[in-house]
């Protein structure tokens, strides 16, 4: 028998944590102290939401897949955001609208969980099943990623706006007794960012991405479901929405409507629009990009969601 290296003895006792600073062993001060910097907050990790065998709706199976990347953040503040990138339901936009606002969210405390979602491909049912499926995912693992399982939200842009007004207008409470542990956790997000979001399926949207997801599917039951502005209710979270006025892709009536419906059953949240920046706000940089960043920040700060920044003294 060979002899245990007095090292590997040593990260096995409190004492030796109590030393570094720590109260006990990285892997037990995560799970009570989400503000603890993570050991593994410098490497993203990729993660099957399916194992392979995904739900298509309506009971069915096939083989495939969808993945959520954990960007953590050096020091988490309990809140994670499920990002859903945009792409009109034909391709996603992994950069700018994904990973991009990972390393953002991050500089704020936030963890950011990027959704390769499943595009639709005649199949209308599948990206919704696995933005709920990352929502549960997220509040399973909220210990093991410094997540507050009551602060998961969702961010969205563009076609990914769709998604994640569908996921906040769509949800349910998780089945408490499924064999499988994340199926037991509810998928209703506590709080929403839409950036120049798809929302509507009726005449203010925009084609190629209604075309994607509903195909030629034009009944009023199927379009009044994926128009989100007409699912918002009471129980809808709170929610920021942005949109540029002179967007020519997606309609800033989009953002309005949503708001509106918003207003009307009384939930929480603010509409900001841009006087200019198009679809994509000039290209993700620039004024523009940079005002609603700062504003959503603030919105998330009255949330109670990060902390607010000190203004320095004079």
């Amino acid at each position: 028998m060979k002899p245990i290296p007095v090292f590997a003895l040593l990260l096995n006792t409190p004492v030796f944590w109590v030393c570094l600073g720590l109260s006990s062993s990285p892997a037990t001060a995560a799970a009570f102290s989400p503000q603890l910097p993570s050991p593994a907050a410098a490497e993203p990790e990729r993660i099957s939401l399916w194992n392979g065998k995904a739900p298509a709706g309506e009971g069915k199976t096939v083989n495939g897949d969808a993945f959520v990347t954990v960007h953590r953040p050096e020091k988490p503040n309990g809140t994670s955001m499920v990002i859903c990138p945009g792409g009109g339901y034909g391709f996603l936009v992994m950069g700018a609208e994904g990973h991009g606002i990972a390393k953002w969210l991050n500089q704020h405390g936030i963890t950011g969980i990027v959704l390769q979602y499943r595009l639709p491909r005649g199949n209308r049912f599948v990206p919704l099943l696995d933005a709920q499926r990352a929502i549960r995912l997220t509040r399973s693992n909220a210990a093991k990623w410094g997540c507050d399982p009551k602060k998961v939200g969702i961010i969205g842009f563009s076609a990914g706006g769709h998604l994640a007004s569908t996921a906040a207008t769509h949800f349910d409470k998780g089945k408490p007794d499924d064999p499988d542990p994340v199926n037991r956790q509810g998928c209703r997000p506590d709080f929403a960012i839409l950036v120049y979001p798809v929302i509507t399926m009726g005449p203010k949207t925009h084609g190629g991405s209604r075309s994607n997801l509903l195909g030629r599917a034009t009944d009023a039951a199927t379009v009044n479901y994926y128009s989100n502005e007409k699912q918002v209710s009471a129980e809808t979270p709170p929610v920021f929405l942005t949109h540029a006025k002179d967007d020519s892709l997606v309609s800033a009536d989009n953002s309005r409507l949503f708001y509106k419906a918003m207003k009307a059953h009384k939930v929480r949240g603010k509409y900001l629009e841009l006087p200019r920046g198009g679809h994509g706000l000039n290209g993700y940089k620039g004024p523009m990009w940079d005002a609603w960043q700062s504003q959503s920040l603030r919105w998330l700060a009255a949330e109670k969601l990060v902390s607010k920044k000190k203004r320095k003294k004079k």
